[in-house]
C-alpha cells in the first residue's frame, strides 16, 4: 500500500492528505469508546501510511477525543499531521446541545482545545455549527484575532445543514477573514450541498472537506446496516434507513456495487473514488475504529473511475 498523495485544501497555503481521518467514533461518538492503546495504534497507522489529515471536535466524548489525539501525537508525531478540531456545540450535564457563537465562548473553546490536545496552535479551526443568534461576522471576527495571536492557523466552517450554512453565510465569513475549507455532508446519498454550497466555495477558493462520505457507512456495510445498528444510535432514524425507503436505498447499494465488481474494489471504494473525482479540491473523511477498513478506505485512492461510470453513479441519488 503506498502513501496517500497531498492536496492544497483552500487557497491560504495549507496541504493535507488527499484524505482524512476522522476520529469522532474512536471516543463514543457512534457507540462505546474504544480502548486508547488501539485508538493510538490506528492513529499511527494512518500517519504512517500517509493520512496525515485528522478530524475531532470539542464536542466529541465530549472532550476525550482531543485528549485522545493529544496522546496520540506525542514523540514527534504532531509535527506530521495537520491537526483540525472544532467549536461551537455546547453540552449540558443532560446531554442537552446547544449551539454557540459568540466571541467569548469562541476564545474559551479555543484555549481549552489547545490544553486538552497538549498543542500551541490548531491547524484548521471550525465553526462546528452555526449560531443564528449571532451575526457570523462576530463570531468570525474572534477567530481572526486567534488567528493573528498565533494560535490557530487557518479558520472553517462545517454544518449539516444547507439551510443554516447558507452560501450567502459563507460568503460574509469570508469577508472577515479567508475561509480555508468547508466541512459539509457530501456522498452519493447526500447531494444537496452541490446545488449552492459546493460552487460557492469553488469560486472563493475555499477546500471541500466531506464528511460521513460513506452514506453514514451505508456504502461501506450495505443494507443491512438498516438491521444491525442498535436502537441507542439516531443513525438508525436516518429517514433512509426506514422501511418505505429501504427499496430505493437498496436499489442505490446494487448498482454501486455493480461498478464495484467490474473495478474489483468494494462498494466502500467507489463511494470515495466518486468523490475524489468530484475534483482536486475535495478531501473525504471516513472514519473507522479497526484498521481494516482503514486500509480499505485509503484503498480508493487508486480507484480510477471513467467519465461514464462517473456519470452512471452520478444518476443513482
Amino acid at each position: 500500500m503506498g502513501k496517500a498523495r497531498r492536496m492544497k485544501l483552500g487557497s491560504q497555503g495549507l496541504e493535507v492528505s488527499a484524505q482524512g481521518l476522522g476520529c469522532a467514533g474512536m471516543s463514543g461518538f457512534y457507540g462505546p469508546p474504544k480502548p486508547d492503546e488501539e485508538m493510538i495504534k490506528l492513529i499511527h497507522h494512518a500517519i504512517n501510511s500517509g493520512v496525515t489529515f485528522l478530524d475531532t471536535s470539542d464536542v466529541y466524548g465530549p472532550h476525550i477525543n482531543e485528549i485522545l489525539l493529544g496522546k496520540a501525537l506525542k514523540g514527534g508525531m504532531r509535527e506530521k499531521v495537520q491537526l483540525a478540531t472544532k467549536f461551537g456545540i455546547v453540552t449540558s450535564d443532560g446531554k442537552e446541545m446547544e449551539v454557540c457563537g459568540d466571541p467569548a465562548y469562541v476564545r474559551a473553546s479555543c484555549e481549552a482545545s489547545l490544553k486538552r490536545l497538549d498543542i500551541d496552535c490548531i491547524d484548521l479551526y471550525y465553526q462546528h455549527r452555526i449560531d443564528t443568534r449571532v451575526p457570523i461576522e462576530t463570531t468570525m471576527g474572534e477567530l481572526k484575532k486567534l488567528v493573528e495571536e498565533g494560535k490557530i492557523k487557518y479558520i472553517g466552517l462545517s454544518e449539516g445543514s444547507t439551510s443554516i450554512l447558507s452560501a450567502s453565510t459563507i460568503r460574509r465569513a469570508h469577508a472577515i477573514h479567508p475561509i480555508t475549507a468547508v466541512q459539509m455532508e457530501w456522498s452519493l446519498w447526500t447531494r444537496d450541498v452541490e446545488e449552492e454550497i459546493v460552487p460557492t466555495c469553488r469560486e472563493l477558493g475555499i477546500g471541500i472537506v466531506a464528511y460521513t462520505p460513506l452514506g453514514r457507512g451505508f456504502f461501506s456495510s450495505g443494507p443491512k446496516i438498516a438491521e444491525t445498528l442498535p436502537a441507542s444510535l439516531l443513525r438508525r432514524y436516518l429517514p433512509k434507513f426506514q422501511p418505505e425507503n429501504l427499496e430505493h436505498t437498496k436499489n442505490m447499494y446494487d448498482r454501486v456495487n455493480e461498478i464495484a465488481a467490474r473495478k474489483g474494489c468494494t462498494p466502500g471504494q467507489v463511494a470515495l473514488a466518486w468523490l475524489h473525482h468530484k475534483g482536486c479540491d475535495v478531501c473525504p473523511l471516513p472514519g473507522t475504529t479497526k484498521v481494516k477498513n482503514f486500509d480499505q478506505n485509503i484503498g480508493a485512492l487508486s480507484v480510477e473511475l471513467t467519465a461514464e461510470e462517473m456519470a452512471e453513479l452520478d444518476s443513482i441519488a
